[in-house]
């Protein structure tokens, strides 16, 4: 996606073949990416192309964007809009100083509007200056008691981000953590039902060696199940993996489980 000029305000935006969108449309895209993307990684690269190309249209210069989350009070960059955006984001989170991080610290937006003359993040002003970036956004995203994320944008120039651009940062931040809090709640019930997959699976496997237990001992289940978890644990040996050995040694090949998911 790319920008070009247009309307510019928190409640509008312009991506290249959509033309200006409203919040709610904003909205309808952004979840539109979560049903595209194959994982919360791959969302939140798109997040961050869709972020830069809307402030970028705001300021009516080019800004890049780097997406941090951060879970149980540990920081890392997850995405950026380019290499260059990534790269100055993964170094804030190694400094431990910037915009970005403070953000997330107060939950509001911090401004470094130019390089050459704020004082606060000395060590990470002169990486920035380095690689040609002269003024910095952070902006919270709020997620859960746990978790956030923030929006690090990135701009050649100085003082590119006046008031209104920081408010349109901050209408895109709120639509952007909303869709965010619901791609990773998708992510959790997809990892929930895997675990469940993989304990049906399991329980299943257990289940046809007590079944095979049972045939050669002719004892009931329970005492199946008993003879089993004994073994096992004189074995030191996993329950899942001593039942697979017992359905090896009955079968001619490898034995697997089914069900409908």
């Amino acid at each position: 996606m790319t920008f070009c000029g247009a309307q510019r305000g928190a409640n509008y935006a312009y991506i290249e073949g959509m033309g200006i969108l409203s919040s709610d449309e904003q909205f309808v895209q952004l979840h539109d990416l979560i049903i595209g993307s194959s994982n919360v990684a791959d969302f939140l690269s798109e997040l961050s192309v869709v972020a830069a190309s809307t402030l970028s249209d705001a300021a009516g210069v080019f800004i890049e964007c780097g997406v941090t989350l951060r879970r149980r009070k540990r920081s890392a960059t997850i995405a950026g809009s380019s290499e260059r955006a990534a790269v100055l984001d993964k170094l804030e989170q190694v400094l431990g100083e910037g915009p970005c991080i403070a953000s997330l610290d107060a939950m509001q937006p911090m401004v470094l509007s130019d390089v050459h003359t704020d004082t606060r993040w000395p060590d990470y002003q002169k990486v920035l200056a380095e690689n040609g970036c002269r003024s910095v956004l952070g902006v919270p995203l709020a997620l859960d008691r746990n978790q956030a994320a923030a929006l690090n944008f990135f701009a050649a120039e100085p003082d590119v981000f006046a008031p209104n651009v920081i408010r349109t940062a901050e209408g895109f931040a709120d639509l952007a953590g909303r869709a965010l809090r619901l791609a990773l709640r998708i992510a959790d019930a997809q990892n929930l039902a895997d675990d469940l997959k993989a304990a049906m699976a399991n329980r299943t496997t257990i289940d046809l060696a007590c079944g095979v237990i049972m045939a050669q001992n002719r004892c009931t289940q329970d005492e199946a199940m008993a003879l089993l978890t004994k073994a096992s644990s004189h074995r030191n040996q996993k329950l899942r993996d001593l039942a697979a050995e017992v359905l090896g040694r009955v079968s001619d090949g490898p034995v697997t489980t089914h069900f409908d998911p």
